[in-house]
Formats: C-alpha cells, sequence, structure tokens
C-alpha cells in the first residue's frame, strides 16, 4: 500500500509542478504560435499517459498484492486487450505527430516575400551574410575558407555585393518575414532561438533552412543546440529586431565583399609614426615594462592587436570600473584615428624582435597547469602557438603577470562581459574551468614551459597571440 500511496503522490505532483512551476517556454517573439500549440499538444497526450501508466500502477500494487491463497493467470494472447492498447497508442502517436507534420511542412516553405539571410556557423562563433543590391548570394565554398576569406567566398560577380557581418550580432526588421539560410565551416552546429520557437541543424557540405517573422521589438540571444566541442556552451550571438528604417540604416553602414578586398593592408612604415607614444609603456621593441604594468606586445600577431585595439578604441574593453589598467589604455588607443591607422600600427608591431621572457612569479605547479591547460589547448594550441580559426591568440611567449592578471579579469568579468565583445565574452565563460587562485597559478606556470617561438618563427606562423 505504501508503493502505491508514493506513485500516486509522485504523479500528482509532478503534475501540480508542471502547472505552478515559474519555469516554462520563453514569451514568444515571432509567428510560429502553432509551435507553442503543437508543444501544447504534445505536453496534454503524454501527461495523460503518463498519469494512466502511474494510476494503473498503484491499482495493480494494490489489487494484486501478495495473497498466498491467490495463483496467477497465464493468459498470453488476449486479443482484446491488445486491439485496446494497438488502438489507444496509434491514436496518441497520431495526435503526437500530426500537428507537428504540419508545422514542419509550414516551417520549410518561406513566402515569396521573405527576404534572406545566410548563417555561418564554426567552432565556436557566429558570422552572418546578406545578398547585395542584386538579392543573390555569391557562390561559397568551405575549402575556399582562410583568414583572408573566413566566408570561403568564390570569384562570383553576384558575391561582390554581398554584405558580410563577422561578429554574432544580427539585425533584423520586425514584422517582415526571413529566410535563414544555414551552413556550417567545420562540424555539425545547430542554431537556435528561443523566443522565435525557431532551430535547425547544420550539417558541413550542406546548407539547411528555415523562416519566421520578428514580431516583438527587442533583442534574443543565438545559441547552438548541437554539441560541438569544448566551448559549445560559450558559442552564443544575439539577434536584434527593430523597425525598418533602423534595420535599413544599420545595413547601410555594413562592409560587402569587394569593399572588404579593397582595404589596405597594414604598412609597418606609416605604423612607426602611431608607436612612438605606445612606445613610452612598452618599450622600444614591444618588450613591456611591467613597472608601468604594459605587458610585451611583440610577437603578437596582426589581427590579434587589431581587434584588441579596436575594442580599446570603442570601449568595448578598457570600461570596466575595475580594469584601471584598461583604463590607461583606452585614451591611447583613441588617439588611432581609423582602421588604417590601427592596421598600420598592428603591422609594426608585427615587426619588432620577439624576445623571450623569464618567469617572475613562483608558487604555480606546471605539473597540475599542464591537465587544466587541455581545455586551453583546444582554441590556443597545444603548444600555446594560438590557432586563427578558433580565434584564439597566442599564450607562449607572453609574460606570466601579464597572463595572470588578465585570465583573473576575465573569470571576475572585469575583461570580456561587454556586449561587443564577443570572443571575451567566450572566455569568460572559459575561465571559469579556473576554480581557485591556484589553479591560475598552476596553468600559467605550465603557459611558460610552452616554447617560445624564434624571431624567424613568429614571422612564419601567423597563428597565434595573448590571452
Amino acid at each position: 500500500m505504501a508503493i502505491a500511496v508514493a506513485v500516486i503522490a509522485l504523479a500528482m505532483g509532478s503534475v501540480l509542478f508542471f502547472f505552478f512551476s515559474p519555469w516554462y517556454l520563453t514569451p514568444l517573439a515571432s509567428n510560429w504560435g502553432t509551435i507553442d500549440d503543437t508543444i501544447t499538444i504534445t505536453l496534454w497526450v503524454t501527461g495523460a499517459v503518463f498519469l494512466a501508466v502511474n494510476l494503473f500502477l498503484a491499482y495493480v500494487v494494490v489489487r494484486y498484492r501478495f495473497n498466498r491463497r491467490r495463483r496467477s493467470q497465464y493468459d498470453p494472447e488476449n486479443k482484446r486487450l491488445e486491439l485496446w492498447l494497438t488502438g489507444l497508442t496509434t491514436l496518441g502517436i497520431a495526435g503526437l505527430l500530426a500537428p507537428g507534420l504540419l508545422v514542419w511542412g509550414s516551417f520549410v516553405s518561406p513566402p515569396e516575400d521573405a527576404h534572406e539571410v545566410e548563417v555561418v556557423g564554426q567552432q565556436w562563433h557566429w558570422s552572418f551574410r546578406f545578398p547585395g543590391e542584386d538579392g543573390r548570394f555569391g557562390t561559397v565554398h568551405n575549402r575556399l575558407i582562410d583568414e583572408h576569406n573566413p566566408f570561403g567566398m568564390a570569384d562570383d560577380p553576384a558575391g561582390q555585393d554581398d554584405i558580410l557581418i563577422t561578429t554574432p550580432h544580427l539585425v533584423l526588421p520586425v514584422d517582415r518575414p526571413v529566410k535563414m539560410v544555414l551552413r556550417s565551416k567545420d562540424v555539425l552546429h545547430n542554431f537556435k532561438v528561443a523566443n522565435f520557437r525557431a532551430k535547425m541543424d547544420m550539417v558541413p557540405g550542406q546548407t539547411s533552412y528555415f523562416w519566421f517573422t520578428p514580431t516583438v521589438l527587442g533583442e534574443y540571444q543565438i545559441v547552438c543546440a548541437q554539441l560541438c566541442g569544448i566551448a559549445h556552451f560559450a558559442m552564443r550571438g544575439r539577434i536584434e529586431v527593430v523597425e525598418q528604417e533602423a534595420f535599413d540604416a544599420w545595413l547601410s553602414e555594413r562592409t560587402t565583399h569587394a569593399e572588404l578586398a579593397q582595404l589596405s593592408p597594414g604598412d609597418p612604415e606609416a605604423g612607426s609614426e602611431f608607436y612612438a607614444s605606445c612606445a613610452a609603456c612598452h618599450g622600444p621593441e614591444g618588450q613591456g615594462n611591467q613597472a608601468l604594468n604594459a605587458p610585451k606586445i611583440a610577437g603578437l600577431d596582426p589581427w590579434y592587436l587589431e581587434r584588441q585595439l579596436g575594442l580599446f578604441r570603442s570601449g568595448a574593453r578598457g570600461s570596466h570600473e575595475d580594469d584601471t589598467h584598461g583604463q590607461q589604455m583606452r585614451p591611447f588607443a583613441t588617439m588611432l584615428p581609423d582602421r588604417q591607422a590601427i592596421a598600420d600600427v598592428a603591422a609594426y608591431i608585427g615587426s619588432l624582435p620577439d624576445q623571450p621572457v623569464q618567469a617572475s612569479l613562483a608558487g604555480g605547479d606546471p605539473e597540475r597547469g599542464a591537465r587544466r591547460y587541455r581545455t586551453c589547448a583546444n582554441c590556443h594550441g597545444e603548444q600555446g602557438q594560438g590557432i586563427r580559426a578558433t580565434n584564439g591568440p597566442r599564450l607562449a611567449g607572453l609574460s606570466d603577470w601579464y597572463l595572470e592578471r588578465q585570465l583573473q579579469n576575465f573569470r571576475q568579468g572585469v575583461r570580456g562581459r561587454h556586449r561587443e565583445d564577443p570572443y571575451g565574452n567566450q572566455m569568460v565563460e572559459m575561465a571559469q574551468v579556473l576554480v581557485d587562485d591556484r589553479a591560475v597559478s598552476d596553468v600559467v606556470a605550465y603557459i611558460m614551459t610552452l616554447p617560445q617561438p624564434r624571431v624567424e618563427m613568429a614571422a612564419a606562423n601567423p597563428g597565434g597571440v595573448e590571452e
């Protein structure tokens, strides 16, 4: 009897928890109310079966409890019972599948007036592409992808006016249907926006698609709903739904493929003039100065330097109230007038000799740090050389005091929490695996044992940068 009472209590408690729980679907912000209806039907069908099975179990426990004088009856062929079970199961399965099949048919049938956006997934980042004025996407292929052509754009006239969005921030107009074309650069991903009730797998070598109409102004989180690697949980982005006028203005400010191709590379000679103000803290050869809290920057790849200088210049880095050293850096970054100046000074720093650094901190255990570093190696490389494809900067050859300070800043959210610093946001999440100060000291101690590239190797290997 006690078991029967427990089964009934658990079943009824589960039902009550469902109805009174504060956790449910996120507020709907698209046209897919039919998906919510399908979910509701599924919950009612499965809930009814759940209650029926558990109440029947409780009845059986009581009705057929142990009795020495009772003997069981062997009845292997009960056609009446089989017909009932088959019929009820058929109705239940039909109730589960039929609404979903109808909604799916509509989900992959975009209206003719829907505009298009391509979503590109990679470990662990989102990027986007809009067709240009011709309304057609240019040809792309994964084999063409490199650090200078991250979308894999082919030599196709239709792609010259394609608008490329390299940051995980997408803006869409409200009340206008959009077809999302999905592709992956590397492994399986899944593009999901819970408020839109929209998700779809992204398979390497294939394209998939779905459509929806944003109906509520606001900002919504993009997540990857397919386990895609060590930083899967940090693969996030955002969609901002705005009025049509605001969308048009935002899109007009984005850069086309042709415009990106025409950008001039950094000029080290021109950058040397801008570096004059940097040398006061970082040294004439970028060797750094701990007394001035200026890290070594020689040996860092220009792509990473450009990104960090851009973040300082825009206020996405160095604006946190507890980041006193970052606040000191911001005024110097704002002295660089435009993107070309940033590229020039980054190119000049990339030409400076990469001298080895000596450990200045004590207390860390490199052996323990080696185990902790396995997670870091997925983005930064086993030798700390950095991996451009994962946007993981070089770590080997940097000052230990600077590495330790930045890891602590990431752990505490002092660095990386700004909404315009997507890679910093990922690093904040990943840094949480370092559970305490000792873990930080250990992993820094291990990084200091990694081989430091020689000057000639630094010029030949464009893969790495700092943390």
